[in-house]
């Protein structure tokens, strides 16, 4: 079974995507804040990040960068989810392994995202 991280900060969000995702058989994990996402990396080894820009009082790019900085972490793919539409150009300079979905999101459109990123993996 595949593994997937989701970090935002709207616990709606959070329940709504566990609920698609576990329907597609992968096991989900979520997280409300970025505080404990290396933590959570470490102990779930999950093969796909959702990730949130907007997180209260961190930012899902700070994160993001962090993560591929880790030699542990750099390859794990990232999807970032987010309400800002125009932003989706700045994340391919991010480097590979990181995608876009933007909110709010069809579910096919979810399921789609996933399942590439998954497979690119």
């Amino acid at each position: 079974m595949r593994k997937i991280i989701v970090v935002d900060d709207n616990e709606d969000i959070l329940e709504i995507i566990k609920l698609i995702l576990e329907g597609y058989d992968y096991e989900v994990v979520t997280l409300a804040d970025g505080g404990r996402l290396f933590e959570s990396i470490r102990e779930f080894k999950p093969d796909l990040l959702l990730l949130d820009i907007m997180l209260g009082n961190m930012d899902g790019r700070d994160l993001c960068k962090a993560i591929r900085l880790n030699d542990e972490t750099k390859a794990l793919p990232i999807i970032f989810v987010s309400a800002s539409h125009n932003l989706s150009d700045r994340f391919m300079a991010m480097g590979s392994n990181v995608d876009f979905l933007a909110k709010p999101f069809d579910i096919t459109e979810l399921v789609d995202k996933v399942a590439l990123n998954l497979s690119a993996a």
